[in-house]
């Protein structure tokens, strides 16, 4: 190891090659828990592509494995260290490279956080819309390695039908750029959507390109309050098959109510089973839609529905939903009386029309196995996070953590979703991501890696 540490040295500058011990061990993980991770033998944090170029040589001159990072803010082990790896960290890669207002398009490197791309394009009256729910940390490089998604995908989609051009280093240290900079293009195979979702392990990211979109209209915004959950998700599909279009439609149970209150307390109806928060950007027409949206939930049983007064109070609401992660983290810790709550969580999707099935299936779940399960989602897109509650300390906890999250698999599969919406399979889904794609799509899958990565050095565990 001293030996590569060297050679990195040689071929980078100083501040760019990291060993304290301290450093090394706060880029074991990103915020999977109970997810297995290794300590790195060293941090690289490039600033170019052609420094990224060299560390891959470098390891691959050693056969040492290489682990990109960015902020670090994903949820399925995707950015886990094995030991004795390098850890490439793209955060110094932070620089907006451009902003076309004409072709609406910007270009930026790995390092650059989601909202601060989302600020710089906005001062051309333009839009960058994945927002997922860590857009103030998380990265563009990390949000397009795991193709994530956010509140806003609802209406606007999720990040890979905005990326149209990647510059990736891959793993024989070659530059590879993909895609495009023109509004259409279809020469040859989509090799962009082939690195969107790739998980650092097809290729190093250096460069990303991106679609924009015109600014969206004022919003307005109300709340739904349920007394139970399914009856939530019939409201949902009660939205999509009424032909609205909400440009965020989120669902959150008791738990998350209950966990959000104790975490920062801005009076949210914490006896409600599951509040739905929907918003419309359609201008002119937002208040009619946001009408209704009302008549929808009221149909479904909601015991209450009010609107958002001011734009302050729509912001207040949806920086509660952003809360939903750090306060259940805290809710776990806190439910045990030394502290050692953990959480499995996980990202299933299902077809809206499935939505309250899934719903049931997740509290029928929660009963079977005696664990407490708060669910929170992009209920408008059938996307949903259980967060199953757990005592790192217990292994019977722990086993049924683990069998209550297979049952929702399970449960998401068998109504024809998906095991991961937005947050990518890294170290948590790998088993899963097998029975949803099959013998067929896992050799496909393999046979891909195989031919540009024979050696498996990129990001190896991950995914396959």
């Amino acid at each position: 190891m001293s030996d590569l540490i060297d050679a990195l040295r040689a071929a980078l500058p100083d501040t760019a090659v990291l060993t304290d011990p301290d450093l090394l061990s706060g880029h074991q993980r990103d915020e999977a828990d109970l997810c297995a991770a290794g300590i790195p033998a060293v941090v690289v944090r490039p600033r170019t592509t052609a420094e990224v170029v060299a560390t891959i040589g470098v390891a691959a001159r050693y056969g040492v494995p290489v682990v990109p990072q960015g902020a670090r803010t994903g949820l399925a082990g995707a950015a886990n260290a094995v030991d004795g790896a390098v850890v490439l960290s793209t955060v110094a890669m932070n620089k907006i490279i451009e902003v076309d207002p004409v072709n609406r398009i910007a270009v930026a490197q790995p390092g650059v956080v989601n909202a601060a791309l989302a600020a710089e394009v906005a001062r051309h009256d333009l839009r960058y819309p994945p927002d997922p729910g860590s857009w103030e940390s998380s990265t563009i490089g990390g949000n397009v390695a795991t193709n994530a998604g956010g509140m806003c995908c609802v209406k606007y989609g999720v990040t890979s039908e905005y990326v149209i051009g990647l510059e990736v280093v891959l793993a024989s240290g070659e530059v590879l750029r993909t895609g495009r900079r023109t509004a259409k293009g279809v020469a040859g195979y989509d090799l962009t959507r082939l690195f969107v979702g790739s998980e650092g392990t097809l290729g190093v990211i250096t460069e990303v390109t991106v679609a924009l979109r015109p600014a969206a209209e004022a919003s307005l915004t109300l709340v739904a309050v349920f007394d139970s959950t399914a009856a939530a998700g019939t409201a949902v599909a009660g939205i999509a098959s009424g032909g609205l279009s909400p440009s965020l439609l989120e669902l959150l149970d008791r738990t998350h109510l209950q966990a959000i209150e104790a975490y920062r307390p801005m009076g949210l109806r914490t006896d409600a089973a599951a509040l739905l928060l929907a918003s419309v950007d359609t201008g002119a027409a937002a208040a009619s839609d946001l009408e209704r949206i009302a008549e929808v939930c009221t149909s479904a049983g909601a015991a209450e529905v009010y609107a958002a007064t001011d734009a302050t109070e729509a912001a207040a609401l949806l920086q509660a939903r952003r809360l939903a992660h750090p306060a259940m983290e805290r809710f776990a810790v806190d439910a045990f009386p030394d502290g050692s709550g953990g959480l499995i969580i996980d990202d299933v999707a299902v077809p809206r029309t499935a939505l309250a099935r899934m719903l049931d299936g997740i509290e029928a779940v929660a009963a079977e196995h005696a664990i407490p399960i708060g669910v929170v989602g992009h209920a408008g897109d059938g996307n949903l996070h259980p967060n199953i509650v757990v005592d790192r300390t217990d292994p019977d906890s722990l086993a049924r953590g683990r069998a209550a999250f297979d049952a929702i698999m399970r449960i998401g599969l068998d109504l024809g979703g998906t095991c991961t919406g937005e947050h990518g399979v890294g170290l948590l889904k790998r088993e899963w991501l097998a029975t949803e794609i099959g013998p067929v799509g896992m050799r496909v899958h393999r046979a891909v890696k195989q031919a540009l990565d024979p050696a498996g050095l990129l990001n190896p565990g991950k995914l396959l």
